[in-house]
């Protein structure tokens, strides 16, 4: 395909002119609010270092928006040096003093990758973290990554036999819940049955083994070769999709431009432009008011020239605003002299594919 072609060749161009990570460098870890299953409460964020996403580094070239290449050691790490890691960041934080003063606490791990892949992180690595977690009483539930084809009933066996009746969620990155816009626009290797089956899955183990276990779709908003009114309209079409196959919460991510990509590529060019926050906004508001599902707004890049923008005007109070509705699941009220600009972007977008404003253009 056309698309692979592409990301392979901006994959190699990355992999000749990154400069290489250390685990160190990789590694990393922040602490704050946000939304747990028990409510408001307490997430530690933390970043582990790993060689790589295996389908960004496979003959792929990985998904059109996705940086993982450049923020990842690409050599082997050692399990000592993972695991010396994780104690680490761990062992930053207040979660002890945090847990006797009642907050409910969750750790999100991310791989840069697929949090279940041996070839990412090592089982004794998984196992190891598991047990440590396992034995802290103040961590209530732990979060992963993983693509669908590392999800099955053996892996989870063993992970509850270590986690006992600890919350174990499982993120999927599924984007979109239309299979072109996946695999043409996204290029991310895995259909719609193939999601289906890991949900599928998730649910079964749920009732009859009575596995604490819960499952968490990613959407991202407005994939390249789609307009403003496509990728409005496609978000909240895959979240509906989401709730009637029993997804327990949704995460979505909006575009950003993230060095290296094809995203990034057409960005340069002026045939993409990151959605407008009023884009994000419709989405969320409309599965809030419509779905019986939590639902969460990452906010990354929100104003910058490589994400999500309305104006200087109200850039930031929106930004804000979003990071506390996702606590209380609130309808996001606001105004701004700009909106009427996005009104008539999603309006007339199908009159025009590729509307770039000067402020997002690169100016090198």
């Amino acid at each position: 395909m056309e698309i692979e072609n592409l990301t392979k060749e901006i994959r190699n161009y990355a992999f000749e002119n990154n400069k290489k990570k250390t685990a160190e460098q990789v590694a990393t870890s922040w602490y704050g609010d946000d939304l747990t299953y028990s409510g408001p409460g307490k997430t530690l964020f933390m970043i582990l270092p790993t060689p790589g996403c295996s389908w960004a580094l496979g003959d792929s070239g990985g998904c059109t928006m996705c940086s993982y290449v450049s923020d990842t050691t690409l050599e082997p790490i050692s399990d000592k040096t993972v695991m010396d890691l994780f104690k680490e960041h761990l062992n930053r934080h207040p979660l002890k003093e945090d847990y006797e003063n009642g907050e409910k606490i969750a750790i999100k791990l991310f791989a840069s990758g697929s949090f279940l892949n041996p070839n990412e992180l090592s089982l004794n690595c998984r196992r190891e973290i598991l047990k440590i977690l396992a034995n802290m009483d103040e961590i209530d539930e732990i979060i992963i990554e993983s693509r669908p084809e590392y999800i099955n009933e053996e892996v989870l066996d063993e992970i509850f036999s270590i986690i006992g009746d600890k919350l174990f969620e499982i993120s999927i990155g599924l984007e979109t819940s239309n299979d072109n816009t996946r695999t043409e626009k996204i290029n991310k290797g895995f259909t719609l049955k193939d999601f289906e089956y890991s949900i599928k899955l998730i649910s079964k183990l749920k009732s009859e083994k009575n596995y604490n276990l819960k499952s968490k779709a990613y959407i991202f908003i407005k994939p390249i070769l789609l307009n403003e009114k496509e990728a409005i309209d496609e978000a909240i079409e895959t979240a509906r999709y989401c709730v009637e196959i029993g997804v327990d919460r949704l995460s979505f991510c909006p575009a950003t431009i993230h060095g290296k990509t094809l995203i990034e590529r057409l960005w340069r060019n002026g045939s993409y432009q990151p959605p407008w926050i009023w884009s994000t906004i419709e989405v969320i508001n409309t599965v809030r008011e419509n779905l019986e599902i939590p639902a969460l707004l990452d906010t990354s890049g929100f104003g910058s020239r490589r994400g999500p923008y309305n104006c200087k005007k109200c850039n930031k109070d929106l930004k804000h605003l979003i990071i506390k509705s996702n606590l209380n699941q609130s309808i996001i009220d606001y105004d701004c002299e700009c909106k009427i600009n996005w009104v008539s972007d999603v309006k007339y977008s199908n009159m025009n594919y590729s509307k770039t404003f000067n402020k997002h253009l690169p100016l090198y």
